[in-house]
């Protein structure tokens, strides 16, 4: 493919809707009892309901409609108290019914926004058009046999939640923190785990493009089944350069459904794209519409966790720099603990530090996730509180008193300290000592200061602290020491 010159690449627009298919973490299945659970035997979590025996009849499982408010509720949606069920008809292998119930004129969340960040500081509302429940098919292997491709039904009829955006998106950045964003969102409400490698969160992107100005939207091309966030910026990227060149080379974007080569980078026609006459959409006969209330929808607006955004804003107010409240509201784990430690102290800022220093090192190191971290926040605080006291200062908390807290989790910050003999000498003539020490070692670096070389103090700042093994207050035996070079 040809590579776009900077010249013809900023005459057209790029312009993305991705529908994003969350599965939920429910124990059942959309319409029937089956276990819902990911990694069984295959055809192990089956039954006449989910195989679509004749006689079979569907029932709804109330935990998806309640997770599908949540998702809507974080999204701004506004909520639709009157539900209906439709059969989508499509003819797959490993859709033993021959249709896929879903919702199609009324969903169950209607409208709402996601807000992004991105890389040059600003925000961007992006809109959604509606997010709606339905059930998964099964799943197609065509790998593990030399001949045949196997079907694995238990994934047929798990409860998905099918989040749909408009085109909103200009950028693959802006897919990417869209998709990120909504990965946070499923996480904190603990109703998706957001695995886009197991498949539990799955992505299509709709891309066109268009001339700068114009109002009419392109011809689209919609790409199935992404299975990363990378994957979903290389194929908007890959298709943007795709149609600009089959476009100014006097070409027709055809309306395809296309497959993405993750290893190449690029996309190939997977069938002409259907449009939803295609699909026969009718009401689902053996289900009633579902009619939820207010008192319903409020009592699941009542039950919801402060979510990301909320809480970042939260940490900015605190004092938190953007770089830390992004890191800690990325996980909900890490929030949460952030959440428990604050409670503990007031500075903030130490908090932040602490977690984003010593304790994401060790994290990283170990491979370890913060809910295997053996410290408690309670107790975590507690070196926060003695580093405030000037009892310890900040490079002997992360490099020994945190480090013997992961080893003895069970003893205080204070027991620690003073079992390791870690706080801060108060006697004047301790300090005094080392600084004489230190000044008998380097007199020609004395001669330098009194010359006019001050960046010599962390010469003998650094000898101070070593031969004082840390257990010295930076600031005061700074002052001392000045003091004591002034007066030669």
């Amino acid at each position: 493919m040809t590579l776009l010159s900077e010249e013809i690449s900023e005459k057209y627009e790029l312009v993305v809707g991705l529908e994003v298919h969350a599965q939920l973490s429910t124990l059942s299945k959309s319409f029937s009892s089956d276990s819902a659970a990911f990694g069984a035997e295959p055809n192990h979590n089956v039954s006449a309901i989910s195989l679509g025996h004749p006689g079979t009849l569907p029932r709804i499982n109330k935990r998806m409609v309640e997770y599908a408010v949540k998702m809507g509720l974080a999204c701004n949606c506004s909520i639709n108290l009157k539900n209906s069920f439709a059969r989508k008809n499509y003819f797959y292998a490993d859709l033993p019914k021959g249709y896929q119930i879903t919702q199609d004129q009324m969903p169950v969340c209607l409208g709402g926004s996601v807000m992004v960040r991105l890389a040059n500081g600003t925000t961007k509302d992006l809109a959604l058009h509606h997010i709606h429940m339905e059930e998964d098919a099964g799943k197609s292997m065509h790998d593990n046999h030399h001949e045949d491709s196997l079907i694995d039904l238990n994934r047929a009829g798990v409860p998905l939640i099918e989040i749909v955006s408009e085109p909103d998106m200009r950028s693959s950045e802006e897919a990417g923190q869209f998709l990120t964003e909504i990965r946070k969102l499923l996480r904190y409400l603990d109703i998706c785990d957001g695995n886009m490698e197991e498949g539990s969160m799955r992505c299509d992107a709709n891309i066109s493009v268009r001339l700068k100005g114009a109002t009419e939207y392109g011809n689209r091309c919609e790409v199935k089944n992404l299975n990363s966030i990378r994957n979903v910026q290389r194929a908007i990227e890959h298709e943007f350069s795709r149609q600009v060149n089959v476009i100014e080379n006097g070409g027709h974007i055809d309306q395809n459904t296309l497959n993405f080569n993750a290893d190449t980078g690029e996309t190939s026609v997977l069938r002409s794209k259907e449009m939803a006459n295609d699909y026969r959409y009718f009401p689902e006969p053996d289900l009633v519409p579902l009619v939820l209330d207010t008192a319903y929808v409020d009592s699941i607006q009542r039950s919801l966790p402060a979510m990301p955004n909320q809480l970042y804003k939260k940490y900015m107010d605190l004092g938190l720099s953007e770089y830390d409240a992004s890191v800690i509201t990325a996980d909900k784990e890490v929030a949460l603990y952030f959440e428990e430690l604050i409670k503990h102290t007031a500075n903030y800022k130490a908090a932040a530090h602490l977690m984003m220093g010593a304790v994401k090192s060790y994290l990283n190191e170990t491979g370890l996730h913060i809910t295997n971290l053996p410290v408690e926040p309670a107790t975590l605080a507690g070196i926060i509180k003695l580093v405030d006291a000037g009892s310890v200062n900040n490079s002997v908390a992360s490099h020994k008193l945190f480090p013997a807290m992961l080893k003895s989790p069970g003893k205080s910050a204070d027991m620690l300290a003073g079992e390791l003999n870690l706080l801060i000498t108060t006697d004047s003539n301790d300090v005094s000592q080392y600084i004489q020490d230190a000044l008998a070692k380097f007199p020609d670096k004395v001669i330098e200061y009194q010359k006019g070389k001050k960046g010599v103090l962390g010469l003998f700042m650094g000898e101070i602290m070593k031969s004082s093994k840390g257990k010295i207050d930076p600031q005061a035996t700074n002052r001392l020491l000045i003091k004591e070079l002034e007066s030669k």
